[in-house]
């Protein structure tokens, strides 16, 4: 790394807009050295949106967007991320003469990376030729290895074996630990547990944002666990079983079982209320 910590990146008040259609707007995000922040949201939330404008890569239409020089900037993107006609050597080497790394500095990173990702036995393997884990593994391996100040993620866990999401999220957290600014989007929200901070985008606009533990802890209402659906209140499945939410905690069942909320309770009980304050206020308007 640089001298000295990076400073803290992120947006603010961020819009932008694709042929005229606002894809995200009013974003806030702080993205602090040493730690990992999550951007959470379905498709068409507006992650990579984010994402692509804090990288540089799209302009926004309003805010202010804070950002290293892009020569500080690792990205990795939601495609491929590798060429797929080089070796996994080869990858390395070219993704590091862009950054102006050439000699023995090249080199020493190389193995070291290919050390830490596991993939120094598939060095000579062609990246068309790598399983998704592999090479979303090699993908952000290049993203490293000029030790960048602000690592930008995009969905890298996506379409892999949960083994290799282990091991990439593993080598995430050596990023931040080592003092870089890490930002990552995911559609899982037991990866954004265990980020320090969590944006949760809904159709482009913030709906959460805060720590994982804090945004559970301020779930309103109380959260009900059974086997069969309840009546009353706004009920999930869960695997084999049904959470119901109720925003009224007086009107809980005697007998039901009151359940533990986590991040993605936390999550759906936002996006409900959000909808129901949405036809509220539809309502409210027709009948003005």
């Amino acid at each position: 790394m640089s001298a000295g910590p990076p400073a803290s990146y992120g947006v603010e008040d961020l819009t932008v807009r694709y042929r005229g259609r606002v894809a995200v707007t009013g974003v806030d995000l702080e993205v602090p050295a040493g730690s990992v922040t999550a951007v959470v949201g379905g498709d068409g939330a507006g992650k990579t949106t984010v994402l692509r404008a804090l990288a540089g890569v799209v302009r926004p239409d309003g805010g202010r967007v804070r950002r290293p020089d892009g020569a500080r900037i690792g990205y990795v993107s939601a495609g491929p991320g590798v060429w797929r006609d080089l070796t996994v050597a080869e990858n390395l080497a070219f993704s590091g003469s862009a950054y102006g790394l050439a000699g023995r500095v090249l080199r020493e990173r190389a193995d070291r990376l290919l050390d830490r990702t596991g993939l120094g036995a598939a060095r000579d393997r062609l990246g068309g030729q790598l399983s998704g884990g592999m090479r979303q593994k090699l993908a952000l391996a290049m993203a490293l290895l000029h030790e960048p100040e602000l690592l930008v993620l995009d969905e890298p866990t996506t379409g892999v074996d949960p083994v290799s999401r282990a091991e990439l999220w593993r080598l995430v957290a050596g990023a931040a630990a080592a003092g870089s600014c890490v930002v990552a989007a995911t559609s899982y929200l037991d990866e954004a547990e265990r980020a320090l901070s969590v944006l949760v985008l809904d159709q482009g606009v913030p709906l959460l944002v805060g720590a994982p533990d804090e945004l559970v802890a301020g779930m309103p209402g109380v959260l009900l666990d059974a086997a069969e659906r309840p009546a009353g209140g706004f009920s999930w499945r869960r695997g084999a079983r049904w959470r119901t939410w109720l925003r009224d905690p007086g009107t809980t069942p005697h007998a039901a079982a009151l359940a533990t909320p986590d991040l993605e309770d936390a999550v759906i009980v936002a996006a409900v209320e959000r909808r129901d304050r949405a036809a509220s206020g539809g309502r409210e308007g027709r009948a003005a």
